[in-house]
């Protein structure tokens, strides 16, 4: 029977005193934001202390919030914002590390579905492109935060071996795959399509079917993923046969992007699509979930200064998305898997991380503690013109990000992903803003620190 993290970590009696007066981060008013914000620093912290379970084989099994399941893609993002605090925590080290051997266990048992139960059994599977890279992504920032060799488990090879074989197999979909799902048309098989380069995919990163099967920003994601897959498979087992596969692969499908992803619009130019299908047809959107055509720096995959990405953010973050959505409370992205005009803290959140201008950093923290009214949690999606109606009450995923956008923006923590220089792109010069003047920083980061040490009881 699993054994919640917090009582490894924290008796469950003494998290009353981790309540939002155990510390407040504080962003006074300033040009970024007209009037002083309050962030909690505790709940910060709440998916480390109340999604993380310690299993009797070793692993971490994290569930996403308010649903009893764990998936690749929020469990591993869950995880990510603490990784940069191994540092002077280390006790945070063998958490992170089990929770990639956890994943690792998951790629094995199934690379084609997304979540999990605590028993290894599968919860869903639906075929999403970037769920399987983002147990890389977090593998690849503790080893180049920690340097760590613990990380290199022979389990861990494995299921990078397996990601890049499976991944392989998608690009050739049509002659390789037998993935099947009752929900996509054409008995299963999907719409139809044409050889791109790209990875053939089923559904988005929301967990919605796809219109076409080169969703782009999954797409984008997966060369990233690649490329450090390849700094893995060398720095940690010495595989060059490994690493040259997930380079070759890579790069065929950042070619396809170049070649299939991109559209001209008269309105804002040379953007990219958010769906194709080789055949001709596109699909141009956004959603709120990541990865995301918004959030491509975020991850790496482009440029900040990048005319393409500047283009295509114009038209992600304005009125001809048919995703983007208005409200009196609120304004941003939302996604087909909520109802329609409601407006997700994750897509608030991914666009201020993404922002070089202070003030959308100051309203977008604003927006999300004015619009969580209820226990400081954030949501899944809500009513822009309504907070009170919301869907999920506990969003993990979401409360993780809100901790890196508050770590970045408040105590002046350096960003991650931290881009290997096998990607070609030096990404240094780029930060999110910093909204608070030099000594709020220390201080927030000082309390950031202190309220993680009396939750690893450091003291």
């Amino acid at each position: 029977m699993a054994i919640a993290l917090a009582t490894w970590l924290l008796p469950m009696a003494s998290l009353a005193r981790h309540g939002p007066s155990s510390g407040l981060i504080l962003i006074p008013a300033s040009a970024a934001n007209p009037q002083t914000i309050v962030v909690s620093t505790s709940l910060r912290f709440h998916t480390l202390a109340s999604d993380f379970f310690s299993e009797d084989d070793g692993t971490i099994y994290v569930q996403t919030g308010d649903i009893p399941a764990m998936w690749l893609r929020d469990s591993s993002a869950q995880t990510k914002p603490y990784v940069r605090f191994i540092a002077l925590h280390p006790k945070l080290a063998p958490l992170v590390r089990a929770v990639i051997e956890r994943n690792a266990k998951n790629v094995l048992t199934n690379p084609y579905a997304n979540a999990f139960t605590a028993g290894y059994k599968i919860w869903e599977e639906k075929w999403e492109v970037d769920s399987i890279v983002y147990p890389v992504s977090l593998a690849y920032t503790y080893w180049r935060r920690t340097l760590n060799r613990d990380l290199f488990t022979p389990r861990l090879h494995w299921a990078l071996e397996h990601t890049v074989s499976t991944l392989q197999c998608e690009q050739q979909h049509a002659h390789c795959s037998h993935y099947r799902s009752k929900f996509l048309p054409n008995g299963g098989a999907g719409p139809r399509y044409a050889q791109t380069g790209m990875i053939w995919g089923a559904f988005r990163p929301s967990d919605d079917r796809v219109r076409y099967p080169f969703n782009i920003p999954q797409q984008m994601f997966a060369v990233v993923g690649l490329r450090e897959l390849a700094d893995l498979a060398l720095a940690g087992y010495g595989d060059s046969k490994l690493s040259n596969a997930a380079l070759r692969l890579a790069d065929e499908v950042s070619l396809g992007i170049q070649r299939h992803g991109l559209v001209y619009t008269r309105q804002f130019g040379l953007i990219y699509a958010y769906e194709v299908d080789g055949l001709g047809h596109a699909m141009l959107a956004d959603d709120a979930n990541m990865p995301s055509l918004t959030t491509a720096t975020y991850y790496g995959f482009a440029v900040p200064t990048s005319q393409v990405y500047l283009n295509t953010r114009r038209f992600t973050l304005s009125d001809a998305n048919p995703y983007f959505y208005r409200g009196t409370y609120a304004t941003g992205l939302g996604s087909p898997h909520s109802p329609t005009g409601w407006v997700w803290p994750l897509g608030i959140i991914g666009a201020a991380l993404t922002s070089a201008l202070p003030q959308d950093v100051g309203h977008a923290v604003d927006t999300i503690e004015n619009t969580n009214r209820e226990n400081s949690l954030i949501h899944e999606s809500f009513d822009p013109d309504n907070p009170d109606r919301y869907t999920r009450a506990e969003f993990g995923w979401a409360n993780a990000l809100y901790a890196e956008l508050t770590f970045r923006v408040a105590a002046g923590y350096d960003a991650d992903p931290l881009p290997s220089a096998i990607a070609g792109i030096d990404f240094s010069a780029y930060r999110t803003p910093v909204i608070v003047d030099i000594p709020q920083v220390w201080f927030n980061a000082d309390l950031i620190n202190q309220e993680l040490s009396d939750l690893l009881q450091e003291q």
